[in-house]
């Protein structure tokens, strides 16, 4: 059964991801981005692909600058795979399903 994706705010970070047993795929997205448009769908298959092994969380960039600036969030869309307080993997910018699929594989298997 699908976790699905959370939405977070910077108050709830360390205990939604830094604190979390699994790796968290963290999805920092903008309202007036139309790439988030595009990606937010293969975040909620990765959500629902990877629930046996991955938290998938989503954070809006402008009501959460503190995350943002700490994690170097350049652009969005932007993806972090974190584990505790390592990030093992980062990406910025829309990403197809294959690449997606393959970044996760990359850092889960």
């Amino acid at each position: 059964m699908s976790k699905g994706v959370k939405t977070i705010t910077d108050a709830e970070f360390e205990t939604e991801v830094l604190q979390a047993e699994e790796p968290v795929l963290v999805y920092f997205w903008a309202s007036w981005c139309g790439p988030c448009q595009l990606m937010s769908p293969l975040v909620n298959l990765a959500a629902n692909t990877y629930s046996d092994r991955l938290k998938v969380v989503k954070m809006e960039i402008d009501p959460n600058p503190l995350t943002v600036k700490q994690y170097q969030v350049e652009g969005v869309p932007a993806i972090r795979l974190i584990q505790g307080n390592n990030i093992l993997a980062s990406a910025e910018g829309v990403m197809g399903k294959e690449k997606l699929i393959s970044f996760l594989d990359t850092h889960l298997n």
